[in-house]
């Protein structure tokens, strides 16, 4: 029950937007129970994003969330690229349209526009892949889309961050939930110090032997001269007592190997 990312957009690669969307959808779905296995950034390019597309049905996940390039101008690409790896034609989806056409309604109602019509430019953000699915947008224009291949469920969802988050939230979220069979991810941060993290290497390496359900990663928080490590535990499990035991019995084994070594440790409030 893998879960892939995959950002489209060449504000992202050339460093004039941060991808914020790909490390909140990280989060959400690592706690709804799901295990994000890559994250990949592509250009606004057809070839590239069929590409990767067809890379990522290649290792079957369970989803593949797409963010970016679902709006009305040139470079907006992601479904012409989705509908190539998959050879789908695109149309012009119905429901879609009603979406879209509702939403400018709406905005002229409310003073927003002035008036409304169904320009090509309009009607590109209702073409998708045949046999896609519309998603409401709550908070913007371009509705969210929805596509089966396989076993495997493509998700294409808009690059305004808070579109994104809206649209995940209210029709994704449930979708992630019912795939992890509400798993539960429990996770909690320790501040380590006065041991640099070549000692701390095979302390971690033991508890994770010891404790094959917890993966426990460490942070340098400073230069190995100042050794103060953040160390990052987390588990996922069918019940919510048993991870926080999985955890607790794990922070107990590797305080004690981090006390004998001369290092201290205290909890990091979240």
């Amino acid at each position: 029950m893998s879960v892939e990312l995959v950002s489209v957009g060449n504000e992202l690669l050339i460093g004039k937007t941060v991808n914020t969307n790909a490390n909140w959808l990280a989060k959400r779905i690592t706690t709804l129970g799901l295990k994000v296995t890559r994250i990949t950034t592509v250009g606004d390019d057809v070839d590239e994003i069929s590409k990767i597309i067809k890379e990522c049905l290649s290792r079957r996940p369970k989803f593949i969330i797409v963010t970016g390039g679902l709006g009305p101008t040139f470079d907006d690409k992601t479904l012409e690229g989705i509908a190539k790896a998959l050879n789908m034609e695109l149309k012009v989806n119905d429901e879609a349209l009603r979406m879209i056409e509702e939403k400018y309604k709406r905005y002229v109602k409310e003073g927003r526009i002035e008036s409304f019509e169904l320009t090509p430019y309009r009607v590109k953000m209702a073409t998708l892949p045949e046999g896609g699915t519309p998603i409401p947008n709550p908070v913007g224009t371009a509705p969210g889309v929805r596509i089966k291949s396989g076993e495997t469920e493509i998700i294409a969802l808009p690059g305004v961050p808070e579109e994104m988050k809206a649209i995940f939230d209210e029709h994704i979220a449930p979708l992630v939930r019912k795939a992890s069979k509400n798993a539960v991810f429990y996770e909690v941060s320790l501040l380590c110090i006065g041991i640099v993290e070549s000692d701390l290497a095979p302390l971690i390496d033991k508890v994770m032997h010891d404790n094959p359900y917890v993966y426990v990663k460490s942070h340098p928080k400073a230069a190995e001269a100042i050794p103060k490590i953040e160390i990052h535990l987390s588990t996922t499990s069918d019940d919510v007592e048993k991870a926080k035991a999985r955890i607790s019995s794990t922070i107990m084994q590797l305080t004690e190997l981090i006390e004998k070594k001369g290092g201290n440790v205290r909890p990091i409030k979240t």
